[in-house]
């Protein structure tokens, strides 16, 4: 099984002058979960190369055994380094695709051509695809082939209003993931602020927050073998 992990090329917090990125735990857990399924692995991001990492998912507190294991993996944080141009991939050489998250997906992913296209492609093709945390808000632009919101009438969730506020940047996002997918039609659902929560509706599968990842990975390694 080949699964392309699209990351985020962008690392402004808005003006705040702080920086932003993807959130390590996201892309870690789901590797591992990969690894060891015995998937062939490749990174992207619009600009290529190394993106840039969410400064506070690497702060101890937000540190857990998958991160740590992924910054001592020579092979993994040399993929990190190269990963490959949005604009470059073809949707048909990959079996699935994962979406981390992180605050930066908020400014370019959601807005990007490429990205948007991935993703109608890949669900048009029968083909599963999962995003977690603010990595759902990635969906805002994606249309199904009658010009519908893609997530209109699906069950979804993502990074909660209430934990977008614990972190103290609801007035920072250019919006927020909860209120998006809501008025876009998707059938929101999420549970306690932190608590991994992973929702599935045929070929998606949305996680809520950061302990989302490695569940939402888990949940697209057995929707894929179903499509398999």
């Amino acid at each position: 099984m080949k699964v392309l992990i699209v990351l985020t090329s962008h690392d402004e917090l808005g003006t705040t002058g702080r920086k932003t990125g993807f959130w390590l735990e996201e892309l870690a857990a789901p590797y591992y979960r990969f690894k060891e399924a015995g998937w062939d692995i490749t990174l992207a991001s619009p600009k290529g190369g190394r993106p840039p990492l969410d400064p506070k998912s690497n702060e101890p507190a937000n540190q857990t055994d998958q991160t740590r294991r992924f910054e001592a993996d020579a092979e993994a944080t040399a993929a990190l380094s190269n990963t490959v141009r949005l604009d470059s991939v073809v949707a048909d050489d990959y079996d699935t695709v994962f979406y981390p998250g992180g605050h930066g997906p908020l400014w370019d992913l959601a807005e990007d051509s490429d990205s948007i296209r991935l993703i109608e492609t890949t669900l048009r093709s029968g083909k599963p695809l999962a995003l977690v945390c603010h990595a759902p808000g990635v969906l805002r632009h994606t249309l199904n082939e009658d010009g519908t919101p893609l997530v209109q009438g699906r069950n979804v969730t993502g990074f909660t209003n209430s934990e977008e506020d614990g972190v103290a940047l609801t007035d920072i996002v250019p919006f927020l993931v909860e209120d998006e997918l809501i008025k876009l039609g998707g059938l929101y659902s999420k549970i306690g602020d932190w608590q991994p929560y992973v929702v599935q509706d045929g070929l998606l599968v949305t996680g809520q927050n950061p302990a989302s990842s490695g569940p939402a990975a888990d949940a697209l390694i057995k929707r894929t073998a179903v499509h398999a």
